[in-house]
């Protein structure tokens, strides 16, 4: 299985150029409060410079029906990345790919999961590593990208350890806050392509 790559919080052409230069899956827009902000038609702009083969995420913390209609329309993404509640509340055309979000310590044996899902720390965007060894018993039930606390140096033991389905990144490739570098995201996709073999 080829392991899936996203790199999140993009702002820019360049940085989506950088994404999808070194090889990355998908790139994520954040419209949700954070430093890496963007408007759908500065996110639509900024897609541009990628391959369509290359998933457009649209990542968004509870949202109300008409912020996500906005996003729907103004920059068409291919998934929304989402809290898993807030599903119930939104219309999302069977076209658009759900990728429901679940935080450390909110999954147990008895939560259904469904096919593709998102694994991340208690508080999004904030870099927090997860317990790898807990993740690696939920990334054996469904199609989980790793996230939290994710960068260069460790991405490669995260996958070896979790054998997740994908990985995401978003401040462990940065320079400053919200500020993307192409190095660091040239060295996460090279580490994460090397460690495959686990998967």
């Amino acid at each position: 299985m080829t392991l899936a790559i996203k790199i999140c919080g993009l702002r820019t052409g360049a940085d989506v150029a950088a994404a999808a230069a070194g090889g990355a899956d998908a790139i994520g827009f954040v419209f949700a409060d954070s430093v890496r902000r963007v408007t759908p038609a500065e996110a639509r702009e900024a897609a541009a410079a990628a391959p369509r083969t290359v998933l457009r995420v649209a990542v968004m913390k509870h949202p109300g029906p008409a912020d996500w209609l906005a996003v729907l329309d103004g920059f068409a993404p291919d998934v929304l990345q989402t809290d898993s509640e807030d599903f119930a509340r939104l219309d999302v055309p069977a076209e658009v790919r759900r990728w429901p979000v679940y935080r450390e310590g909110a999954i147990d044996d008895a939560l259904p999961l469904p096919d593709e899902f998102l694994y991340e720390g208690a508080r999004s965007g904030a870099g927090e590593t997860v317990d790898w060894t807990v993740a690696a018993a939920i990334a054996r039930r469904g199609n989980m990208l790793l996230a939290g606390g994710l960068s260069p140096a460790n991405v490669g033991d995260a996958v070896a350890a979790v054998r997740p389905w994908g990985v995401d990144v978003s401040s462990g490739v940065e320079s400053a806050p919200g500020v993307k570098d192409p190095a660091r995201i040239h060295e996460f996709i090279t580490a994460a392509r090397a460690a495959e073999q686990y998967t």
